[in-house]
């Protein structure tokens, strides 16, 4: 299918690995001029990399901070326009609720709200006197459904929530759509630390600690597994086309092969 993107400059934060990096290889198959964005020079030369080995022809990187003012600042001067962006980057961990100090409290909301917010700020009232562009938050199911040993995390997906829907209302008329997606638990680079930190078993395989997560914390889910971040990549790609131009103001969760829409 052709998602009707070639020549469309898409920015990606925190595309370096994980979930990011599978959106950016995405969408410079589909031609895309596409931005990868990370704070280590070394991973930024590798991402681009792939993505080129992958088909990718038109694939750029930049390093910056964007989790601060000023490296917002520094990603915006280098990039001052474009046509898709993704707030992808962030950050999540395991801790009880009387541990989160107030320092955590405002790394998270730093790093997975206001990085989005700096870089939206920027490019959505571009996108409106286009009439034309696509803003994606990659939030978490956790963002309607808190797990109680990630509520600071939580906390963060629900405002990207809060933040993109609000976003969608001022579109009215538009071409300009603002959308979420929310992924359950994702394969990820960070995920093996993670899923041993909630095992009852510290030497347990990923594997047995994988089977007993979804038994325990995700009995509900209807995967039964980790989420591949190619399949998040490919609901991110339909919602930056042209053809998901009736898709605005939704949260999307990705669970069990269904999409769930909350208008």
């Amino acid at each position: 299918m052709d998602l009707k993107i070639a020549g469309k400059t898409a920015l990606i934060t925190g595309s370096t690995a994980g979930i990011g990096l599978e959106i950016a290889r995405k969408l410079a198959v589909e031609g895309a001029a596409v931005i990868v964005v990370g704070r280590d020079g070394r991973k930024l030369d590798q991402a681009v990399a792939g993505i080129r080995a992958s088909g990718g022809v038109d694939v750029s990187g930049v390093r910056a901070d964007i989790t601060t003012a000023d490296g917002a600042a520094d990603l915006l001067h280098q990039v001052p326009s474009v046509d898709i962006l993704v707030n992808n980057l962030g950050i999540y961990e395991s801790k009880s609720f009387a541990d989160i100090s107030d320092a955590d409290w405002q790394r998270y909301f730093d790093v997975n709200v206001m990085s989005g917010v700096r870089l939206t700020r920027h490019y959505f009232p571009q996108m409106l006197a286009r009439n034309e562009g696509r803003i994606i938050f990659v939030s978490s199911e956790t963002g309607l459904a808190v797990d109680p040993a990630m509520i600071h995390y939580a906390m963060t997906k629900t405002a990207q929530l809060s933040i993109a829907r609000g976003l969608a209302g001022q579109t009215k008329g538009t071409r300009v759509t603002v959308n979420s997606v929310m992924p359950g638990p994702t394969r990820s680079e960070g995920i093996v630390d993670f899923l041993r930190s909630v095992s009852s078993k510290p030497d347990a395989t990923v594997a047995e600690a994988e089977v007993e997560f979804f038994a325990t914390a995700r009995s509900g889910s209807l995967l039964q597994r980790m989420i591949e971040p190619e399949e998040i990549a490919s609901m991110v790609a339909f919602l930056a086309s042209p053809l998901s131009a009736a898709t605005n103001g939704a949260a999307i969760r990705l669970e069990g092969g269904l999409i769930n829409t909350l208008a």
